[in-house]
């Protein structure tokens, strides 16, 4: 089922929060976020889950979905750190299984280094919204530092800005 054709759309006050979450979205994509973030997550995981193809946002929302890849991403990274792994389920055949995965690839992300206010709604990731999908995005890229700051090879290639 389509979510964005069965959800009423945003009026007022949260229309307007939609937009400006968009107009961000559309700032990091012109600064190449969404790529280093794509080209990070193909690198960590090459072998273990097809690469996401494009770096459009639904694309990249698309191929993060369910969780799926998201965990194997913090199972390496954790692995790498000498930490034990999350649980996670490989076949997501219900959106409560899809957002159980998101919320231990957050739990993970925190056991292996990133601040709770980095991770993001598994929401955020399910409903398929280019501004709430931001959340995501920013999550990832401060989870690459992260990555980087215990030498974790590949290195992600994202750049710091100021306000970061």
């Amino acid at each position: 089922m389509n979510v964005e054709k069965t959800r009423a759309g945003k009026t007022g006050l949260g229309y307007q929060v939609e937009q400006k979450m968009e107009q961000n979205y559309d700032r990091e994509e012109a600064a190449g976020t969404p790529t280093h973030v794509v080209n990070w997550v193909n690198a960590v995981t090459e072998g273990e889950h097809d690469k996401c193809a494009e770096c459009d946002w639904k694309s990249i929302c698309t191929h993060l979905r369910d969780g799926v890849v998201l965990c194997k991403l913090v199972n390496k990274l954790l692995k790498a750190d000498g930490k034990s792994p999350i649980t996670f389920q490989k076949k997501v055949m219900s959106p409560f299984v899809a957002m159980t995965n998101i919320e231990n690839f957050n739990k993970g992300a925190m056991t292996y280094g990133l601040a709770e206010e980095f991770t993001f709604q598994s929401g955020d990731l399910w409903e398929v919204r280019k501004g709430p999908f931001l959340n995501v995005i920013n999550g990832l890229h401060s989870l690459g530092f992260v990555a980087n700051q215990k030498g974790c090879k590949p290195t992600y290639t994202g750049e710091l800005k100021k306000g970061e």
